[in-house]
């Protein structure tokens, strides 16, 4: 019978390979060197998001760290469930906060600025619907049962898996460019970057 020991590590594992999505709204793939001059309302619009995302980064982080914690310790399946379904809340909080971030700051002022913008919009609060429905599954397992508990887990890990590997396509082509460059030099970018990629270890980070 496999315990929810290793089956946690896997969702750890998920979860760190979600931190990338926050990365793509970190500017961690960009290069230096635009012109400065023409910059200015980017660099006001990049300072608004990257200021907005910096906390919710954190927020994240502190979720998938709470999750890896329950990896090392012999917890029991209600202490597991009680840490994953409170991460899945947060990291749920966390997305619909920086949609909220990237829709206050208004569409940069690039090409297409305006469906870029939109379009991560949507895909943020899509990943936070997706981490609540998570919770929900959470909540619902029996953990009485270590082995359906264990089968449950895997379930929810095999959905996470998925989730962090599917689209932040929409981020990134809004952080694509100019924007980018103008996000990488925020300070806030930068720390909600080092933050997001700390516990992406357990995954190839692709950020």
């Amino acid at each position: 019978m496999e315990g929810t020991k290793p089956v946690n590590k896997k969702l750890a594992a998920a979860l760190s390979g979600g931190a990338v999505l926050v990365l793509a709204l970190s500017g961690c793939s960009s290069s230096s060197g635009a012109d400065d001059k023409k910059n200015d309302a980017l660099d006001t619009w990049a300072k608004q998001v990257c200021d907005g995302v910096q906390p919710q980064a954190k927020k994240i982080e502190a979720a998938n760290a709470a999750i890896q914690k329950e990896t090392s310790d012999n917890s029991s399946p209600a202490d597991v469930q009680k840490t994953d379904a409170q991460a899945f809340q947060d990291m749920s909080d966390a997305y619909k906060a920086i949609g909220a971030a990237v829709s206050k700051a208004g569409a940069p002022d690039v090409d297409n600025g305006q469906k870029k913008q939109q379009d991560a919009v949507k895909e943020l609060n899509d990943l936070g619907a997706s981490y609540a429905a998570l919770k929900q599954q959470v909540d619902k397992l029996t953990t009485k049962d270590q082995a359906k508990f264990a089968d449950g887990l895997k379930d929810i890990a095999t959905q996470l898996d998925k989730l962090s590997k599917s689209g932040s396509d929409a981020l990134k082509n809004l952080e694509e460019g100019d924007v980018g460059q103008a996000m990488a030099k925020q300070p806030s970018c930068k720390s909600a970057s080092a933050t997001a990629s700390a516990p992406a270890s357990a995954s190839p980070a692709n950020g």
